[in-house]
């Protein structure tokens, strides 16, 4: 029996060091995190809370500034993590496609999931491709935060699927003109919440009016749009100095909100054109600041 003791205790030795190793290489993986946004659920309580309705045929969203600001707020919040993507989950007839949805599907960083749509513009299918990927991630180990911006209750068993995989997952919610307009059981279920306010949401939604096409101007080319960014961006480091791109470069290609809505409100003034829900155009713009900046790098 004395004779194995030396064996046994060169297996434990053995045994620590490798956890040791395995602790050391954990430590090492910097942590990941991911945002989920059910996209019915967004346009129903912003509209809401903006425009004052849930129809999305009244209001615009700028749904590429928006995700933008969602990656700034979620950078801020997990600041020591790195973004995997961005999951945007939306219905559609047939699940083909909306130009709309094109739109976001084609942005960075962004997976446009789609569920259907049934007759009564109902979403089918969207919480069980939640419940997927949130389990598959965190199964995985792809993630080790998850933020999910939705309020349905049959979102509580994706989030407890994902922490049994030992994920955390943040619920976002956004401000309600009176009540409530999460699920209590989803509430009880995450590891945190955090609530996304007016001022937040007031630059991405807006009611449809003929305000700019009140002026007479036309829709401006993409080239006329860019030309303006790179005026903006030169505008901007002139009044700010260079030290400041120490600030932007990192966050390429996305720009701080509050530099964002800046450019965008600029740029409207410019043109006489609105730019809200118009993709294209706001890339263009974002665009033409970057080509700028990079040039003083």
């Amino acid at each position: 029996m004395n004779d194995d003791l030396p064996a046994l205790a060169a297996r434990i030795d053995r045994t620590n060091e490798l956890l040791t190793r395995m602790l050391a290489e954990v430590a090492k993986t910097p942590s990941t995190h991911a945002i989920f946004v059910d996209a019915g659920y967004l346009y129903a309580a912003a509209g809401r809370l903006v425009a004052g309705t849930e129809d999305r045929r009244a209001f615009d969203l700028d749904a590429e500034g928006l995700i933008e600001a969602l990656i700034d707020r979620a950078r801020s919040i997990f600041a020591d993590s790195r973004l995997l993507r961005v999951y945007w989950y939306d219905g559609a007839r047939r699940r083909i496609h909306t130009a709309e949805q094109q739109s976001i599907a084609e942005l960075p960083d962004v997976k446009v999931r789609l569920g259907n749509l049934n007759a009564n513009n109902q979403q089918k299918g969207v919480d069980s491709l939640i419940r997927t990927d949130l389990e598959s991630l965190a199964r995985h180990r792809a993630i080790s935060d998850a933020a999910l911006l939705g309020g349905d209750e049959d979102l509580v068993s994706a989030v407890e699927a994902a922490q049994g995989y030992g994920a955390r997952v943040h619920l976002w919610g956004i401000e309600a003109p009176d009540g409530r307009n999460q699920a209590e059981p989803l509430l009880w279920e995450v590891d945190s919440q955090r609530t996304l306010d007016l001022d937040f949401f007031k630059p991405y939604v807006s009611r449809r009016t003929a305000v700019y096409e009140a002026t007479g101007a036309s829709r401006p080319s993409r080239e006329a749009v860019r030309f303006v960014g790179a005026q903006i961006a030169a505008k901007w480091l002139a009044a700010r100095g260079r030290e400041t791109l120490a600030e932007l470069l990192p966050g390429h290609p996305y720009l701080p909100g509050s530099v964002d809505q800046d450019l965008l409100v600029e740029a409207e003034g410019i043109l006489q054109y609105s730019l809200r829900g118009q993709a294209d155009l706001r890339r263009s713009l974002r665009d033409g600041f970057w080509e700028h900046v990079r040039t003083q790098c």
